[in-house]
């Protein structure tokens, strides 16, 4: 049986949790996407991210910020849980969290992206109530394309 939500005790996210999410994130994904997620991210924005804790250790994390460039805007760059986690509601419950502290920053709308390719992705985006634009090319720059996701708050 999966735990439910309440079994993943949410913190905040320090630096010091780079590492562990580091040695686990290529594995969570079955490919590498480490450099998709650098250490400068849990250096410049662990207030505003979260670690999620389970009974094996690390059952999920979601690195986001509010936007010091737009005033209305947070980002979530990057989400993993655990396998054993997954269909626990855990990532919507880090979602749901992280939503609240960006309306705590007076924050209306939270973006997202991910790749084409990424159809779980996309779909959780939907059901957490995200519009979702058609790939754009070049997002980040020559030969590639992202999808984008907004989310009024």
């Amino acid at each position: 049986m999966t735990p439910t939500p309440t079994a993943y005790p949410l913190r905040t996210a320090t630096p010091a949790d780079y590492d562990a999410i580091a040695a686990v994130v290529d594995d969570w994904w079955g490919r590498p996407i480490l450099p998709s997620l650098p250490r400068l991210f849990l250096d410049h924005f662990h207030r505003t991210s979260l670690v999620a804790e389970g009974p094996e250790g690390m059952a999920g994390f979601l690195i986001g910020f509010v936007s010091p460039s737009e005033p209305d805007e947070a980002y979530i760059h990057f989400v993993g849980v655990a396998p054993a986690a997954r269909t626990s509601g855990l990532a919507r419950t880090m979602y749901e969290r992280f939503f609240d502290l960006a309306r705590h920053h007076d924050r209306q709308v939270v973006k997202a992206i991910t790749a084409p390719v990424n159809q779980t992705s996309i779909a959780f985006h939907r059901r957490m109530g995200f519009q979702v634009g058609d790939p754009v090319p070049g997002y980040n720059g020559p030969g590639t394309s992202l999808v984008t996701f907004v989310r009024p708050l």
